[in-house]
């Protein structure tokens, strides 16, 4: 599967180590040290060790990018871990219209980051008038704890959904995990985002679990997860 996949425009190289800057890393391609873009808001150190491990990269978009190469993913058992957090975004826009999300109803208009009452809704469904909000996790484990590590922004983002919530708005807030053989997804009680997700699940918003995995070169929802 790597050699499909490689063949598919990847580029394989060697992890080294994180840099300074949380977007840098440094891996070996064709053992020449290069400076490559981690696509993560927090250092992939908090998630899992990718030292001396083969990772896939791909050119970045970019043509002013300081860097080459981004980072996407390490190889996993018999499929990969998704290392670019956006990608779950990518994975529900692309698969929403499918029979796996017909409990979201009528999805014949679906907007992409879309302004809700000063809120920037990942997916907003017209027909239904749904927020739906995403969240990426990243875990070993096959219980992976949710949310690994203190976002102030996902805080203010439920406050938000609360408010919008008590509104009368519909909100689903789905929770992807970029690690294929992830089979629950566990919310840390020990948090103060716990807190103000309850506080939004009590006035009715919906809270989904779902797998990704790469086939081809392509990212896609695999499984529905349930969510605890």
């Amino acid at each position: 599967m790597v050699d499909a996949i490689n063949s598919a425009g990847f580029l394989k190289g060697k992890f080294v180590k994180e840099l300074k800057n949380r977007f840098l890393c440094e891996v070996l391609i064709d053992d020449v040290p290069t400076e490559c873009y981690v696509p993560s808001s927090c250092h992939l150190s908090n998630f899992l060790t990718l030292r001396g491990k083969s990772v896939l990269l791909l050119p970045t978009q970019d043509r002013n990018s300081r860097t080459k190469y981004a980072l996407y993913a390490v190889p996993y058992k018999r499929n990969y871990i998704v290392l670019n957090t956006s990608m779950a975004n990518k994975a529900i826009e692309q698969g929403i219209h499918s029979r796996r999300f017909s409990f979201l109803g009528q999805r014949s208009e679906i907007i992409k980051e879309h302004n809700v009452d000063g809120y920037k809704a990942d997916l907003y469904i017209k027909d239904t008038d749904t927020i739906v909000e995403i969240k990426s996790v990243i875990s070993l484990k096959s219980a992976a704890l949710f949310p690994t590590v203190y976002s102030e922004r996902a805080i203010n983002q439920l406050h938000m959904l609360k408010q919008l919530l008590e509104k009368g708005k519909k909100v689903c807030f789905m929770i992807v995990s970029l690690h294929p053989y992830v089979t629950e997804i566990v919310i840390d009680k020990n948090t103060f985002f716990y807190k103000e997700l309850s506080n939004c699940v009590e006035l009715g918003m919906v809270l989904y679990g779902f797998t990704c995995r790469l086939r081809d070169r392509t990212i896609v929802i695999d499984n529905q997860i349930p969510v605890s």
